[in-house]
């Protein structure tokens, strides 16, 4: 898994801001800043996992790419179920984008590496299982309606992350394990030919959500544990799959 995190490092508290002369008021740094830097710790830790680095390195097997394929499936499925809640919403509405939607594709890669009974094999881990009901949480809130932030928080770290790495990782995969292109579909987002403006529209819109500070710590926090829950399975399937 890959994310944005593209800037050299940098701490940023949630009350950081910018002020744009002497004297004038500050200005809260963008959410999509604060969501970058207030990751960056729990990014690197899910990046550096035993299972990522001896996956992409070739050590691994056929076997293990497609364990991974069967998580994510259920990992997309809730996110991709609390995204049709959260686009019913006004404020949300604007933030759910069919050209990132990863079921499908998913579901094209695991009949191709396991064959048309894929289903009978995909039962979650219990990292993964935990890591969905969270995301299914999501959907309805003590106040009655979906959490948008916790959605925002859940997809920057699972859609962007993937949008931003994942041509490079389905190469890899390609080149030592030999997958035909029908089985890393996950990682080709043929709807989005040009992934920097795409990926500025979707900060530029994030940005956009009228949050308070509380809110907007909220959301930093909800992306920060979507990054642990990745790790938790990351360490689930090193320990399915060691590498030779």
């Amino acid at each position: 898994m890959s994310t944005t995190h593209d800037l050299p490092a940098a701490h940023v508290h949630q009350d950081d801001a910018v002020a744009t002369h002497a004297g004038a008021p500050a200005v809260p740094a963008p959410l999509s800043t604060l969501l970058r830097e207030g990751t960056r710790a729990e990014h690197e830790a899910a990046e550096g996992s035993r299972f990522v680095e001896d996956l992409l390195g070739g050590h691994l097997t056929v076997r293990a790419y497609a364990d991974l394929a069967l998580q994510l499936h259920a990992v997309y499925t809730a996110l991709e179920e609390v995204g049709e809640v959260v686009r019913a919403t006004p404020e949300g509405a604007g933030l759910v984008f069919d050209e990132l939607l990863r079921v499908p594709a998913l579901e094209t890669d695991l009949e191709h590496l396991l064959g048309p009974g894929w289903r009978d094999q995909a039962t979650p881990l219990p990292a993964t299982a935990a890591y969905a009901a969270a995301l299914r949480d999501l959907a309805r809130t003590p106040a009655g309606g979906p959490s948008v932030g916790g959605y925002v928080a859940h997809a920057y770290t699972r859609y962007l992350g993937d949008l931003s790495g994942g041509q490079v990782i389905g190469r890899m995969v390609q080149r030592h394990y030999g997958v035909a292109d029908a089985g890393v579909g996950f990682y080709a987002f043929g709807a989005i030919p040009k992934p920097k403006p795409f990926k500025d529209l979707y900060r530029e819109r994030m940005d956009a959500l009228p949050l308070d500070d509380a809110q907007r710590a909220a959301v930093v926090e909800d992306a920060r544990a979507a990054f642990r829950h990745n790790r938790a399975l990351f360490a689930a399937l090193g320990e399915a799959h060691r590498a030779a």
